[in-house]
């Protein structure tokens, strides 16, 4: 079955070339577009989609408060938000949101397919460089103050668990949690699984999030305490 993808952009060419490279893959279909944040959820609310490419700028509703009211529907789609350089805050916003990830407008086809792939399949696609080049940039944005009921979940992991988390916060891979940890990747897996379920929360992205929030990680990716 192909992937469901809706285009949100305001800038007609850009949709065109996303929309030709999509075309081109037998497992992906581009079922719908907009031009604005209020257009995606009217369409939305009559289309079946899986996931969505997101701009961040557009007029009447901005790609970050779409993304909110999407995120906040039940058994809503995987949303990718798309940025530039320049506009970082957006994207951070736009993970803190609810999407599972985001990519630069420029970023190379194979890399924005295997991202569609990636979220369908349940992953979040936020590389690891790219997490902590975004969080090392805006942790000082974060709030300062800890959460008591998040400390209280974060308090229910073992050892171990608090160990990838932090890891996982500073931006390493599963494949680089388990050379450090020497562990099986499939082992690193299952406790990011166990991280995520105890923690209430989406994926990766999300735990990155906390872990700053919480002060678990400073800016500079390091742990604290």
């Amino acid at each position: 079955m192909s992937i469901r993808v809706m285009l949100v952009d305001d800038q007609v060419l850009l949709r065109t070339g996303f929309r030709m490279v999509l075309a081109a893959q037998p497992d992906m279909e581009v079922v719908a577009e907009a031009g604005d944040g209020l257009e995606a959820l009217e369409v939305l609310r009559a289309t079946k989609v899986d996931v969505v490419l997101m701009d961040v700028r557009m007029p009447k509703l901005d790609g970050v408060e779409a993304t909110r009211r999407i995120c906040e529907r039940p058994e809503h789609p995987k949303v990718i938000i798309l940025t530039t350089f320049d506009l970082d805050e957006y994207a951070f916003s736009g993970l803190k949101a609810g999407a599972s990830g985001f990519m630069l407008k420029d970023v190379p086809p194979a890399e924005l397919l295997a991202a569609i792939r990636s979220v369908h399949s349940g992953d979040a696609v936020v590389a690891p460089s790219t997490t902590r080049r975004l969080l090392d940039r805006f942790a000082p944005l974060l709030p300062t103050g800890t959460q008591e009921p998040q400390n209280k979940d974060i308090e229910r992991l073992t050892e171990r668990e608090r160990e990838v988390m932090l890891l996982v916060a500073q931006g390493l891979s599963n494949g680089e949690i388990a050379g450090r940890l020497v562990l099986s990747e499939a082992t690193v897996k299952t406790h990011v699984g166990r991280i995520l379920t105890k923690l209430n929360l989406r994926d990766r992205v999300q735990v990155v999030v906390l872990a700053y929030e919480t002060g678990l990680v400073r800016a500079g990716g390091g742990a604290t305490g």
